[in-house]
């Protein structure tokens, strides 16, 4: 179980509004963004969602790895997007792929402010001691 979980919270991104309203544009730029980074895409699922007027509207979606996962929702009303990516350390580190995977989304969304956090996971002699 052991791995990285970054997460990210978005805020004012200032990229093209199509990248926070297009499914096919940013599923792209996931998948894109893993394999350039060596992780290793078993499959997505993105969600369009549609406004009352019939007009695109936030993505929702998900990039299943072999090595776990990357999930990401946008709301473009406020252009603010939420991102995850976590992977597992099983047979090889893969922190340094997890950081560039998620840098390259970060920048492509380019938001004005972003808060962000590292996660290990699997440790857990380290989660009893910060869960005392």
């Amino acid at each position: 179980m052991n791995g990285l979980h970054l997460i990210a919270d978005m805020y004012r991104c200032t990229c093209t509004a199509d990248l926070l309203c297009d499914q096919s544009k940013l599923e792209k730029l996931c998948v894109d963004a893993c394999m350039n980074a060596g992780l290793t895409p078993l499959g997505t699922y993105f969600h369009q969602f549609m406004d009352e007027n019939g007009n695109k509207a936030g993505v929702t979606g998900n990039v299943v790895l072999a090595e776990s996962h990357l999930a990401i929702h946008t709301w473009p009303e406020n252009n603010g997007v939420t991102l995850d990516v976590y992977v597992c350390n099983y047979s090889r580190d893969n922190s340094d792929r997890a950081r560039q995977t998620f840098q390259e989304v970060t920048s492509a969304l380019a938001p004005e402010e972003m808060a962000r956090h590292e996660v290990i996971r699997g440790e857990i002699n380290a989660a009893r001691a910060a869960a005392i």
